[in-house]
């Protein structure tokens, strides 16, 4: 059934809205609507920030000691992944402020709550492999959380299924990589 079909008796509250609209207006976007599951999604969001840290540290580490004929390309590959992964961890920092929460980048906790692990891999194929399986356990997570998030947060799951997007590529390029 869409719109069109639906009985003309559809409408949207609107005294519900602007009463919304002009509660706790320090809270930026965060409207009364987002309900207890606010905390909740920061959390969450906090962890895929802290993933999203560590593999920066894991692919510049790799592009910076990466050794061997084949290297030259696979380190500039690396460095293009740091960089989208520093770009989903702004994107992730951002959202968590607009919903009110703070961005946790304490160095001395992001290992345990990344989702995936740093890598001191000296070996190319290593490498590759190892962040062959970060892409795949982002990809998992990424997945999870926009299922756990369903409709409750629609902007933040529509961020979540982008950062998806580019973490699938990323996965499908490391295993191009593995190939060669």
């Amino acid at each position: 059934m869409n719109l069109n079909d639906a009985p003309q008796t559809l409408r949207l509250d609107r005294e519900a809205i602007k009463a919304a609209a002009a509660e706790n207006l320090d809270q930026g976007a965060v409207t009364p609507s987002f309900g207890p599951q606010r905390e909740a999604i920061v959390q969450l969001l906090n962890d895929a920030l802290a993933t999203e840290l560590v593999c920066v540290l894991r692919y510049k580490r790799h592009h910076f000691t990466a050794t061997g004929l084949a290297s030259p390309a696979v380190a500039a590959e690396f460095m293009v992944h740091a960089n989208e992964e520093a770009a989903h961890a702004d994107r992730i920092a951002e959202r968590i402020v607009q919903l009110g929460g703070e961005p946790d980048f304490a160095p001395d906790t992001l290992r345990q709550r990344s989702h995936a692990d740093y890598d001191t891999s000296a070996d190319l194929k290593a490498m590759v492999r190892a962040n062959l399986v970060a892409e795949r356990i982002a990809v998992e997570t990424y997945r999870q959380l926009i299922q756990l998030i369903g409709d409750a947060d629609p902007t933040t799951r529509s961020m979540l299924e982008g950062i998806l997007r580019d973490e699938e590529e990323h996965a499908d390029e490391m295993r191009d990589l593995l190939d060669r």
